[in-house]
């Protein structure tokens, strides 16, 4: 048995999320949430978030009970990049690209 949670579209880079998602993945429920409350940096929020909503959908629609959850899969996939410009030296424009991330949790229960 096994819970999930997608948030989509989510304005952090995908490398910056994946660094962050490394630190809990394998962990116990509690635990890592105490990781992720704990550790500095744009997309432990939201990788906190996305993990709360999973332990919810597997209390509420699975009947799972919370204390014997762990984090088995954790992923930052990268969603749309938005092309943006800067005037640059000498009458250039350079580049700007502000990227997104489809973040995922699946939780399952220990045996």
């Amino acid at each position: 048995m096994e819970a999930k949670a997608i948030a989509k579209y989510v304005r952090v880079s995908p490398v910056k999320a994946n660094s962050i998602a490394e630190l809990v993945r394998g962990k116990d429920l509690n635990e890592a949430l105490n990781i992720l409350k704990f550790t500095p940096g744009k997309g432990s929020e939201i990788i906190e978030k996305v993990v709360k909503s999973a332990a919810a959908n597997a209390e509420n629609n699975f009947d799972m009970n919370p204390d014997d959850l762990y984090v088995s899969e954790v992923y930052a996939h990268q969603g749309p990049t938005m092309k943006r410009f800067r005037a640059g030296a000498q009458g250039r424009a350079s580049k700007i690209l502000k990227r997104s991330s489809h973040i995922g949790v699946t939780l399952k229960e220990k045996e």
